[in-house]
């Protein structure tokens, strides 16, 4: 997901976005731990995208964004 189709998410739809980033992350690195994993780089992709959704809630509570 894109840094501009983060900003349009309200703060609950970013909560659930996290949620289910972690949640692949963490099964992407059960996939490597078992060598299944077929692009490594999924996880460098996966945990910039919830950096950047940290980032977007941040902004939320530091009053940045007003939605």
């Amino acid at each position: 997901m894109r840094k501009s189709e983060l900003i349009k998410l309200s703060q609950d739809e970013l909560q659930t976005k996290l949620r289910d980033d972690q949640e692949a992350l963490v099964n992407l690195r059960f996939q490597k731990a078992l060598q299944q994993l077929e692009h490594p780089q999924q996880i460098r992709l996966v945990r910039r995208e919830i950096a950047q959704i940290k980032t977007a809630i941040r902004e939320f509570e530091l009053g940045k964004r007003g939605n």
